[in-house]
């Protein structure tokens, strides 16, 4: 036990969960999209359905924000996390502050992939086909452009609005409706336990990421104390 303990240590652990989470990420992805058409539900229980959609945006479906612009913006993240993961890994810390952490980075590279590779290696998924594998760049789209796999659907409560209200009343009402993918549920956990459980790690990232600004600051109040 000693000796896995100092073979894996946090920084191999981290890398060890990134690397995990991509691999059932994709795996999950590639089953839905070479297997099912596009639209297709598969009824698991009445709270839980595989129902296969594909998006531009962000997690949940969101898309507010251009496709491109979107790309990029997740490529620096990710480099700013795995930047920041490296320094904590080197610094004291908590091992599930750092493996929160590497849940967010994955979710966040688990859906670039698909961005990056999927317009490029499948041809498009339909409500009357199921996407194949093409010869690379000869997919329905270009790199960066590639749309997010998402299947994973659990309308927990189906019910109506009541009829007196206004606006709404006798429309249809689903009680948590987005599709969202294993990558979107990784983000998701990780930052809701970096907020419940490491917020006074999340304060210091700033002192992690530029120490030269910290021991500036140490050194202004040290002067100021003399």
């Amino acid at each position: 036990m000693r000796q896995i303990r100092s073979f894996l240590t946090d920084g191999r652990l981290s890398v060890v969960v990134i690397a995990a989470i991509l691999i059932i990420d994709q795996i999950i992805k590639i089953a839905v999209k070479t297997n099912m058409t596009l639209g297709e539900s598969i009824h698991i229980t009445d709270w839980f359905f595989i129902n296969f959609i594909e998006n531009n945006g962000m997690a949940y479906g969101i898309t507010f924000i251009n496709k491109l612009v979107l790309s990029l913006f997740r490529i620096v993240l990710i480099c700013f996390i795995g930047r920041y993961i490296f320094l904590t890994v080197k610094s004291n810390h908590r091992i599930g502050y750092v493996l929160c952490l590497s849940m967010v980075l994955a979710g966040a590279a688990g859906n670039i992939i698909d961005s990056m590779f999927y317009g490029l290696v499948f041809d498009a998924s339909t409500p009357f086909s199921v996407a194949d594998f093409v010869p690379f760049g000869c997919g329905y789209s270009s790199f960066l452009h590639g749309k997010v796999v998402d299947m994973f659907y659990f309308p927990l409560i189906v019910t109506a609005w009541p009829d007196w209200m206004p606006i709404w009343g006798g429309d249809r009402f689903v009680f948590f409706s987005p599709v969202f993918n294993f990558a979107d549920a990784c983000i998701s956990v990780g930052v809701v336990l970096l907020l419940i459980f490491y917020r006074k790690e999340l304060e210091t990232i700033g002192e992690t990421l530029f120490p030269k600004k910290k021991a500036e600051k140490n050194g202004q109040k040290t002067n100021h104390y003399d």
